[in-house]
């Protein structure tokens, strides 16, 4: 079931709820009111589903409505109706509310959640949060109903998880206040949990969220408190991380150089000792000296420095690989060629280069058209904040990225 759910394989999940009924296929065909025929091509994956069928399968089969998410009858579009095995999936059509939690549910939990981040890297969060917000929902019954017992940490960790992806996905819907309130979910649950480095992961990735929604300082508070629970974990991936952000949180709040260094520095240090082996969960690869080149060009360009910047960005590519930077996830692409781009800007500007501006202008262009194609607020958003920091004379190429910002400057 973990593994279908993962996949959002809806044959396979249908036939499992079948099984969990000990049905045949007549047997499920009576229940559902479809010939033995139909529910033979559903389960072999040759039979389409509309939403409004699913509708009618949940009520047949005495699954809540509210479960499915799927929004009122007639109002969903064709797109929807051809993806709907993905929101039934996403939607954990196959578990029940009186389904008892045991040593599999915080597992099942944990391979959703797995199966929803793998599919953020190409759907738009409109499209995905849906289902997200279900399945933390159900996490959250799930983790009610196991109490005070020995099963409750590990599914209280599952949902935090499940809430830091709900978060994520509202930030990048622009929706700040639903985004805060799951990564407060997500820092409580991980608490709960008793997994301090859960914890401060959460806490980090708020931190970064307040940090590019322009809150900084509250952001350098969240990593204060981050750093105070690593004081039981010395690992150096999670302190490099989140010396990383501080550094970020400094040169964001007050362009403060001098504390942003330190705390790049720190990071390096922590770089420099960390062991070989992987990196503590939930890390999933080590925070290497490529990636603190990342964060080191990000502070460059906070700061004000294009060329501290542009050389940062160009030793964090090559320490990726070429390889490693053509299959990044979109999104994160255009959110680092926006980066890139107000480097360019800034050192174009600062020797009236049109040339370099024009450079800028049509990376901040390619990035903008990725934050429209997959429905990001928060890249179409850098986009416009890369636009009304530029205040030089208005080429053919400033002109070209307005039209299609569809805004216009004087």
């Amino acid at each position: 079931m973990s593994a279908a759910l993962a996949c959002c394989d809806m044959p396979t999940l249908l036939d499992r709820i079948r099984q969990a009924h000990g049905w045949t296929q007549t047997d499920l065909a009576a229940a559902v009111g479809y010939s033995q025929s139909w529910v033979s091509k559903v389960l072999r994956g040759v039979q389409p589903l509309t939403i409004d069928q699913v509708r009618e399968l949940s009520r047949r089969l005495g699954i809540p409505a509210g479960l499915l998410r799927l929004g009122d009858a007639g109002g969903d579009d064709p797109t929807n109706r051809r993806d709907f095995g993905k929101a039934v999936a996403l939607a954990l059509l196959p578990v029940p509310s009186r389904t008892p939690v045991d040593e599999t549910t915080a597992a099942t939990l944990t391979a959703v959640t797995g199966g929803q981040r793998r599919l953020d890297a190409t759907t738009p969060a409109r499209e995905l949060v849906r289902g997200v917000v279900a399945h933390v929902e159900m996490a959250d019954r799930l983790h009610e109903r196991a109490g005070d017992g020995p099963l409750a940490a590990g599914i209280a960790a599952a949902l935090s998880e499940a809430a830091g992806l709900a978060a994520w996905l509202h930030a990048d819907m622009l929706d700040v206040g639903s985004a805060r309130r799951y990564y407060r979910l997500a820092v409580d649950r991980a608490c709960r949990a008793g997994h301090d480095l859960l914890a401060v992961y959460m806490l980090g990735s708020l931190a970064a969220f307040e940090i590019e929604a322009d809150d900084p300082a509250l952001g350098l508070a969240h990593v204060a408190e981050a750093r105070r629970r690593l004081d039981s974990c010395p690992h150096p991936t999670p302190q490099a991380w989140l010396r990383a952000i501080e550094a970020l949180g400094h040169a964001t709040a007050r362009r403060d150089e001098q504390r942003a260094t330190r705390a790049l520095l720190a990071a390096e240090r922590a770089v420099e000792a960390a062991p070989a082996t992987a990196p503590p969960w939930p890390w999933v690869f080590p925070f290497d000296a490529a990636k603190l080149a990342g964060h080191r060009a990000l502070v460059a360009v906070r700061l004000g420095r294009p060329d501290q910047a542009l050389a940062a960005f160009a030793e964090f590519a090559g320490g990726r690989g070429k390889a490693a930077c053509r299959t990044a996830a979109p999104k994160q692409r255009a959110a680092v060629m926006l980066e890139v781009a107000t480097a360019v800007r800034q050192s174009g500007s600062r020797w009236r280069d049109t040339e370099r501006v024009d450079e800028a202008f049509r990376l901040a262009g390619e990035a903008l058209e990725t934050g429209l194609t997959y429905a990001s607020e928060r890249i179409v958003q850098r986009a416009r904040r890369f636009r009304r920091e530029y205040t030089g004379p208005v080429t053919e190429s400033v002109r070209e990225f307005d039209d299609r910002l569809g805004v216009t400057f004087g």
